[in-house]
Order: structure tokens, then C-alpha cells, then sequence
């Protein structure tokens, strides 16, 4: 089931996608909720929205071998984590905004889990039934900042730098799935999720322990090789197999 967040006039409403068809929902999202089948709105009449709305992202930064490879780190003995605030998130054909301090902006190709209930302590082998899904994620960066820094935090947390959508996506098994990002219609990266070093299960496992998941929170799950540089005017597409295509335009600061 691929579950959106949409507007439709002045309302925000929780709907479940089947083709081009939207249907709201009544009830939660997290825990229960029934189809409104009388409520049928073709996609093309409503705005997709970012599926959740996070309290907080929490992103592995080396999690494929050949991305290691790329930048010259070492395998990791366990997983590199950062966090993006809630403020960088934005949906479905919203704009990527370019901050005037960076020289160089890059795309990363990720698929996330969403957190569905509280987690803390979540073994691997349960891990299953904490994830309410899947969605696609572009973990922008702005790579000279990131080096200059040393440290992740102003490189990664720029407004407009967390892209997720288009949907959640329920019914997945994360562990064997294309991973696929194109700027301007151009492959760029091109991988699959068996290639993970820490596979998905193990990685919120070992999130959970160190800090407690809200419902609606995303653990995201680190960028195979070929990233690359954005600019204003291109077009850049996150597609993971089974979920859907997540696309945004990129702007300069000022632009409308």
C-alpha cells in the first residue's frame, strides 16, 4: 500500500495511492485507519505532499562499499550516523534551494524506513514491525562545506535539503531493491540495497538504542556511488524500486 500526505483545496489530508487514483483515509496513519472509498480524486487533481512529517532524521554516511570507495573512507566496524533537522524536509516537486555559502551542492539516492510506533531497544530480528514503510530520500549535501567542516551538521541541514516522497510504501522487503538517482533525465547512481554494509534491520536496531524513534521519524539508509554536483535549473529524481520516483527541481537562494 502506498500511503501519501496531499492537498486538496485548503485541506492536508492522509491518503493511500492506487494508480492514479487517491483515496482518503480516516483515522491514523500509525496505528488504524480505514479507506474512504467514496473519496476517489484523481492524482493529478491533488499536490503531494512530503509523506510524514519527521521530528527528526537520523542518516548513515558511508553504507555501501563503493561509495566508501568513492570518497576514501574506511569500511566502517559500525554504522556512521548524523541527523537532519525536521526544517530540511520538503516533498514531492518542491524546490531544492542552493545556499549562497557553498560552491558545491550534491545529490544522494537513499531509500528510508518511516517509523511507525515509539522504538527504543529494538532488537534486529523486530525491527520489522517498528517501520510503518518505505519512501525515497535525497540526502543533499553540500560537500564543500562538509569537508571545510570536518563534521556533517552545516552540510547536511540547510532548508530544503531533505527530499522525501512520494509515498510511503508498506508492503516491502528493503533488502533486495534498485536504488537509482538521474540528473536531467541522465543515470547517475545506480545500485541495490543487497549491497548495504549494515542491512536495514540492523541499522534501526542499532538507532534505536542510542536514541528513542517517534512515530513518523525516518532512519535513512547512507548513498551508493556517483553523486554529484547540482545546479539551479536541473532536475534531479530519486527512484527505489517498489516505492516510486521522487523529483525536485533545484533553485538558487533568491529565486522564485
Amino acid at each position: 500500500m502506498k500511503l501519501i500526505r496531499f492537498r486538496a483545496g485548503d485541506s492536508v489530508l492522509y491518503g493511500v495511492l492506487e494508480g492514479d487514483d487517491v483515496y482518503t483515509i480516516e483515522g491514523d496513519p500509525f496505528d488504524q485507519y480505514r479507506i474512504e472509498r467514496s473519496s476517489k480524486q484523481a492524482l493529478g487533481e491533488v499536490v503531494l505532499l512530503a509523506p510524514v512529517l519527521p521530528s527528526k532524521v537520523v542518516a548513515v554516511g558511508i553504507n555501501y562499499r563503493d561509495h566508501a570507495e568513492e570518497f576514501g573512507h574506511e569500511i566502517p566496524d559500525e554504522p556512521v550516523l548524523f541527523m537532519k533537522p525536521s526544517t530540511a524536509v520538503i516533498g514531492p516537486d518542491d524546490d531544492i534551494i542552493l545556499p549562497i555559502s557553498s560552491q558545491r551542492v550534491d545529490y544522494e539516492a537513499e531509500i528510508a524506513a518511516v517509523v511507525k510506533k515509539s522504538a527504543r531497544d529494538v532488537s534486529e530480528r523486530d525491527a520489522r514491525e517498528y517501520i510503518l514503510g518505505y519512501t525515497c530520500l535525497n540526502d543533499v549535501t553540500a560537500r564543500d562545506l562538509q569537508r571545510k567542516d570536518g563534521q556533517w551538521t552545516r552540510a547536511k541541514s540547510f532548508d530544503t535539503f531533505c527530499p522525501i516522497g512520494p509515498c510511503v510504501q508498506t508492503d516491502l522487503d528493503p533488502n533486495n531493491l534498485s536504488v537509482v538517482s538521474r540528473l536531467n533525465g541522465a543515470l547517475r547512481q545506480n545500485s541495490n540495497t543487497s549491497h548495504f554494509i549494515f542491512p536495514l534491520f540492523r541499522l534501526f536496531s542499532f538507532v534505536s538504542g542510542i536514541m528513542t524513534l517517534l512515530p513518523g521519524d525516518i532512519v535513512t539508509t547512507g548513498t551508493p556511488s556517483g553523486v554529484g554536483a547540482m545546479a539551479p535549473g536541473d532536475l534531479v529524481e530519486v527512484e527505489v524500486e517498489g516505492i516510486g520516483v521522487l523529483r525536485n527541481r533545484v533553485i538558487a537562494a533568491g529565486q522564485s
